[in-house]
């Protein structure tokens, strides 16, 4: 049985300052759940309606009820367990060939999608910046499917790491190269910007090649792509160099 005192904790962890203060975040649904052992991710303690369907884990695990469940979980539909984890520490961050660079991202589906795209594409590490919604937010872990655990998220001063960085920094403009002539480099950041705003213009600045994704349609009416859907494209294009 749940008591008043945890569910209490459980569900403040929809915040990042109390994320922080107990050091701890959640993931739903055995699917994912059962992914966490293969990665470095620690599991303090799992709750279940059903532990038996739980393949294997390295916690121990709270048999719990339906209606316990609902009061844990931030699904409009519960699933079946829910998983809380210890925030691990941010990893060194070292430039990889091909990275993802945040500027602003702030729709939780939006950042979890392009977790999901970027391990999809074997992408091991995104930049964000430090305004970016974070990897932890619950509705960012669950529109990951799993993918933030093989994925190296990093917060930090863009500006500061886009002067400095060896890659190339390619973000998107209306009047960029087209994607699908586009001449991949061998190390790059593709940057992505704010899904209302755009890239600040301090990012802007320190872009080295700008790319497009042409509009084929008729009446060319449709002034722009969700960040997720465009950021899907690019890369599918990258990829096929």
């Amino acid at each position: 049985m749940l008591t008043a005192h945890t569910i209490k904790i459980l569900q403040s962890l929809d915040k990042k300052k109390f994320r922080q203060k107990y050091n701890l975040f959640l993931v739903e649904g055995n699917k994912i759940i059962c992914e966490l052992p293969e990665s470095n991710f620690k599991v303090k303690e799992i709750f279940s309606t059903d532990p038996q369907k739980l393949d294997r884990t390295d916690a121990p695990i709270i048999q719990i009820t339906e209606n316990e469940l609902k009061k844990i979980s931030f699904l409009k539909t519960p699933k079946d367990s829910v998983a809380v984890c210890y925030l691990p520490e941010e990893e060194k961050m070292e430039d990889k060939d091909v990275q993802l660079v945040l500027d602003g991202i702030q729709d939780p589906g939006n950042l979890g999608t392009i977790i999901r795209l970027a391990d999809w594409f074997g992408i091991e590490q995104i930049i964000c910046s430090e305004d970016t919604v974070d990897v932890y937010n619950p509705k960012v872990i669950q529109a990951t499917m799993g993918s933030f655990t093989r994925v190296n998220i990093i917060y930090t001063d863009l500006a500061a790491y886009l002067s400095k960085t060896e890659n190339i920094n390619i973000g998107t403009d209306m009047e960029g190269e087209n994607i699908y002539t586009f001449e991949k480099p061998r190390k790059l950041n593709l940057i992505l910007g704010n899904e209302g705003n755009g890239m600040r213009p301090e990012t802007e600045k320190l872009l080295q090649k700008c790319i497009t994704i042409p509009r084929f349609g008729k009446s060319q009416s449709t002034e722009s792509l969700n960040v997720s859907m465009a950021a899907g494209i690019i890369l599918g294009q990258l990829f096929s160099k």
